[in-house]
């Protein structure tokens, strides 16, 4: 399949003419698959309605498959953080356009990277994608999953640095994280682990003043990616730090609160992949409100821009995340936790000398919020930062001496 590449076009004219080659192609897809074949495909993708997350659960597992299981080459689930997870699955082909998107990252993976993947390697698509993506690329890929009790924070420290990694995927509340176990482990992060060169970055809230917090604790560019489960990449960070759609892999359009589908503004993002066989997705409406716009960008990649706001219904994390990372770096503030109930409370985790101070400023800069405080290791325990537990085998036979209590443990 030739899929196409940043340069392709040059105005968002001919990007739109990019995509309306693959239109006729996804729809015929969409009609092999049993949900949509007794939906009913329509003629355009204008008149088809919304493919929900409901949808998708309905139709667990198998209900979306479009192509022979035989073709299948992954299978997926989301995290379900949303309510039920919704499966997903790839072919090869699918694959490549999901590898070759998650890399466009202007730092690129180059092959002598070391690459350090720190998100689950389950069901969930985000570990093995960047996987994929560093393989490609012939770098080394250290599988570092966040889900395993064999990786605790200790040794992912020592992994940082012993193995001069270059660039890592997570989340990026945990790089905070590291920076933390770092600092306790002896290191400090701007200036002792010289080889790193780039955090990529996804799957949590990352407003400008958190990056560029992030930014000056590592000393490096923090790259941001959003994705899906369902969908795989849907954007990146350009060189002027602007995220950007992959429209010319996938069709982006906005579902606005009266009920209106158009190609830009503020909505609820819905998603058409022009390039999926396994399961191919008529307008799915991922559920993330966003804002998106088409302007010009000195990147010269002519795609749209978005702004993640966040899940329908909450509080703006993105916002109170500005907030308190605005807050001076002295204070040393890296972990919060907010809560609405009648009103905002917003806890933060600062020594003691800046207790005050800090409460004082974030209130001020957020308004109407109680604020409150805990000492270090008060959101994130320090035992959680420097042990190392044991991650034991299950096993049946022991000797006189050993505790045969510990015989189906796995930690």
């Amino acid at each position: 399949m030739n899929l196409p590449t940043l340069g392709d076009w040059s105005s968002f004219e001919e990007l739109a003419r990019v995509q309306e080659t693959r239109l006729d192609a996804v729809l015929a897809s969409a009609s092999r698959s049993p949900f949509y074949a007794a939906r009913g495909v329509p003629p355009s993708l204008r008149d088809a309605p919304l493919t929900t997350k409901a949808d998708l659960r309905d139709a667990y597992p198998f209900g979306l498959l479009a192509v022979d299981r035989t073709e299948l080459a992954t299978y997926h689930e989301s995290s379900g953080s949303t309510g039920s997870p919704t499966a997903s699955y790839y072919t090869q082909s699918d694959w490549d356009d999901l590898a070759t998107r998650y890399a466009r990252k202007h730092v690129g993976i180059r092959a002598d990277d070391t690459f350090l993947v720190r998100t689950p390697y389950a069901l969930m698509i985000t570990g093995h994608l960047a996987h994929a993506a560093a393989r490609r690329a012939g770098a080394t890929v250290v599988p570092a999953d966040n889900r395993s009790l064999a990786m605790p924070y200790a040794r992912l420290v020592r992994v940082l640095h012993d193995l001069d990694v270059s660039v890592t995927w997570s989340m990026a509340t945990e790089t905070l994280l590291w920076a933390a176990a770092a600092r306790l482990a002896g290191y400090s992060p701007g200036a002792d682990f010289p080889a790193l060169r780039a955090l990529f970055v996804g799957g949590d809230s990352l407003s400008p003043a958190r990056r560029a917090r992030i930014e000056e604790i590592w000393g490096v560019p923090v790259v941001e990616e959003y994705g899906a489960t369902e969908a795989g990449s849907l954007a990146g960070a350009c060189p002027e730090g602007r995220l950007h759609l992959w429209a010319d892999r996938v069709m982006f359009e906005v579902h606005t609160d009266t009920d209106e589908i158009r190609p830009d503004g503020r909505g609820r993002l819905v998603v058409t992949p022009l390039y999926r066989d396994a399961m191919p997705l008529l307008r799915y409406a991922i559920e993330d409100e966003v804002e998106v716009s088409y302007r010009d960008c000195a990147c010269g990649w002519w795609l749209p821009d978005v702004r993640i706001l966040g899940r329908t219904g909450r509080v703006s994390e993105a916002t109170l995340d500005e907030h308190v990372f605005s807050l001076p770096a002295e204070y040393g503030v890296l972990f919060w936790r907010g809560r609405v109930d009648s009103g905002l409370e917003i806890q933060i985790e600062v020594a003691d000398r800046y207790r005050a101070a800090a409460c004082a400023d974030l209130t001020a800069s957020i308004g109407d919020v109680r604020v409150t405080a805990v000492p270090p290791g008060g959101l994130v325990p320090i035992t959680r930062l420097t042990s190392s537990p044991d991650v034991l085998k299950p096993r049946s036979l022991f000797g006189p001496d050993e505790d045969w209590d510990t015989a189906h443990r796995y930690y």
